[in-house]
């Protein structure tokens, strides 16, 4: 019933959006995006400054304090009402431009505890406390720099032209999308409900998979509901040579880990996306003994609801079962936590009408359509809330001369997002983002009478 009700949701989403998304692109005109891309082209060495600036200065989740000042200071600037302080460091700003849609936009602000390898000039040399008192590097190995100026420059850039769209823009700067609750905290702390209720939602995501300057697109599920699942099992330690007399957490844990392969090649339809991932075990201190207790990290993704609910359920039962028949003392310990992220559902009128605007934007030539992925991203909180269409699309990065080298073969792949040596083309990859974002969000607002 939980798979019929989602799927139906989607299904009436998507039908309802396709009327509005062709009547908005009626609306689309040439005049818009010239006017956009002189803008860009007139300010791009500022954005480009800034965005240096964040990625020098990178600040962890929870912590984006500067970084949520500069936002809110640019937006202040261009003429939207801005409020801080949502959501913890969240930015917002609201530009009213009379009677139509509201289109909200959406930057994130985070960075990574990595130390930066990437030799750039203005590489972060900031360092941060973790709370056990471990010093880590921190880095913007995710775009998020990028991501923070693309919110910046379409602000600006749309603010400079208001004569030419009627509606409302909702600018959000989120926090804490690396940690998966920076979403989920802003709509709790009353994002629509205060400021604005968005017709629809957009963002980009920065890619490590294509040369700046081209973007690539997915129709429907983008990004996967991403649960973490923490595990301890518990036995009865004692001396190695003596094992009849323990009993052992490590064997009952290497049980467990086999036994949920079985999940998704057993249990879950074979059309049906998941993935089940042990990305941690730990238990013992030393050759000869038997620990007491064994702990497990899982990361568990999934499309659909019903989907998520069966391997939750599924890794319970397996647990619970492995320990009942080793005879652990206790039953373990199953905790999912509760920065669970839903899935990125690009709803498909608005993301066919979005591949129109970039191709023009772009030429046919540097516009894509990709596969799904397993990746998380809480963007997709908004849209599971409000329950309107949303598109979260990729801004290519990469230098275009490495990306074709990267082509050949034998070639090294190329750095991911999330390495310490992530570098993105910056100036390229803020020029195509900022038109591409702007001009797709002035063609879901109205033109003037």
């Amino acid at each position: 019933m939980k798979q019929a009700i989602t799927r139906g949701a989607v299904l009436v989403l998507t039908l309802s959006s396709v009327a509005a998304a062709q009547d908005r692109v009626a609306t689309y005109r040439e005049g818009q995006h010239q006017a956009i891309a002189q803008w860009v082209d007139a300010h791009l060495p500022d954005l480009l400054m800034t965005c240096k600036h964040l990625h020098a200065h990178p600040e962890l989740s929870q912590h984006e304090v500067e970084t949520a000042a500069l936002v809110a200071e640019e937006l202040q600037k261009a003429g939207y009402e801005v409020t801080t302080g949502v959501g913890g460091n969240g930015v917002v700003g609201l530009l009213k431009n009379g009677e139509g849609p509201t289109v909200m936009v959406r930057g994130d602000m985070d960075a990574l505890p990595i130390a930066e390898e990437t030799g750039l000039d203005y590489a972060s040399k900031v360092t941060a406390t973790t709370s056990d008192g471990q010093a880590v590097g921190v880095m913007h190995a995710c775009g998020h720099d990028i991501h923070s100026t693309v919110l910046i420059g379409t602000a600006e850039a749309l603010a400079t032209i208001r004569d030419q769209w009627r509606g409302s823009l909702l600018m959000v700067a989120q926090p804490a999308e690396e940690v998966g609750v920076g979403a989920k905290a802003m709509i709790a702390d009353g994002l629509f409900e205060r400021f604005a209720r968005p017709d629809y939602c957009i963002s980009l995501h920065v890619s490590h998979r294509w040369p700046a300057g081209h973007i690539a697109y997915t129709p429907g599920w983008a990004a996967a509901n991403v649960d973490s699942v923490d595990i301890t099992i518990h036995g009865r330690g004692g001396h190695g040579a003596k094992p009849n007399t323990t009993v052992d957490p490590i064997v009952a844990a290497a049980y467990v880990v086999t036994q949920l392969q079985t999940l998704v090649s057993r249990r879950i339809d074979p059309i049906e996306p998941a993935v089940v991932t042990v990305g941690s075990i730990h238990g013992g201190s030393k050759h000869n003994i038997i620990p007491d207790e064994v702990h497990m990290q899982l990361t568990v993704r999934s499309y659909t609801d019903e989907v998520r609910n069966q391997l939750l359920d599924g890794i319970e039962r397996i647990t619970r079962d492995v320990c009942r028949s080793f005879q652990c003392p206790k039953p373990p310990d199953i905790v999912v936590e509760d920065n669970f992220t839903p899935a990125c559902y690009n709803d498909p009128a608005l993301t066919r009408q979005a591949a129109e605007v970039f191709r023009h934007v772009l030429g046919d030539d540097n516009v894509t359509e990709q596969p799904s992925g397993m990746g998380g991203e809480d963007f997709g909180q908004y849209a599971r809330y409000l329950k309107v269409p949303a598109l979260q699309f990729s801004l290519g990065t990469v230098k275009r001369d490495v990306y074709e080298a990267s082509l050949k073969p034998g070639a090294a792949p190329l750095p991911s997002l999330h390495s310490s040596k992530y570098r993105a083309d910056m100036e390229p990859s803020l020029q195509t983002g900022i038109e591409a974002m702007a001009t797709l969000a002035v063609s879901l607002l109205d033109s003037p009478e």
